[in-house]
């Protein structure tokens, strides 16, 4: 089941992205890795900038996803699954729920440039690597140059679909998001 995510998920939300983001030790430059990968007060922050939501089965969160819109596109944020549910279909659904809910038609998402499994991923889903991820990066993402040098963006476009019209939570269009 998906659901959206709200305050008292937020040690959940903690554990699957800290989980899961251990893959990236060893794979990403070790000045942008860090235990845990996102601290507790980092994901307290971005919670009130962006809308989680989970796949949880049997009371237990598996996966989460965040997106957040940024002036005339939706950024997809924060996407995890711990490592022993990964490889069987609960990030497509995590991603297939945020393109439905999303009210922009155009996704980015950006992701390490040595996170090959991720990449794989979101081309699976029918995101295409972006050639402009700097200027695409600098403009959606308030990120360090550092960060900048190593991520790629990927994108797609959806269909014009005028019943994807959710509310994005409190604010309506957001501003970019420290990473």
């Amino acid at each position: 089941m998906i659901r959206r995510c709200d305050q008292s998920d937020e040690a959940s939300i903690y554990h699957v992205i800290n989980e899961s983001a251990k893959a990236y030790k060893g794979v990403i430059a070790e000045d942008r890795y860090h235990e845990p990968y996102m601290p507790l007060e980092e994901l307290r922050s971005v919670m009130n900038k962006m809308i989680f939501f989970g796949y949880e089965e049997e009371g237990e969160l598996l996966g989460v996803a965040g997106y957040q819109q940024v002036n005339d596109v939706t950024l997809v944020r924060h996407t995890y699954v711990l490592p022993q549910h990964q490889r069987k279909g609960v990030g497509g659904k995590l991603l297939s729920h945020i393109k439905r809910v999303t009210t922009t038609r155009r996704l980015l998402v950006g992701t390490w440039k040595d996170a090959s499994w991720a990449i794989s991923f979101y081309q699976k889903h029918g995101f295409t690597l972006l050639t402009n991820k700097d200027e695409l990066l600098r403009k959606y993402w308030k990120i360090p140059e550092r960060q900048i040098e190593l991520s790629v963006v990927l994108g797609t476009t959806l269909p014009n679909n005028t019943s994807r019209n959710l509310s994005h939570g409190p604010g309506g269009q957001h501003q970019p998001l420290d990473d």
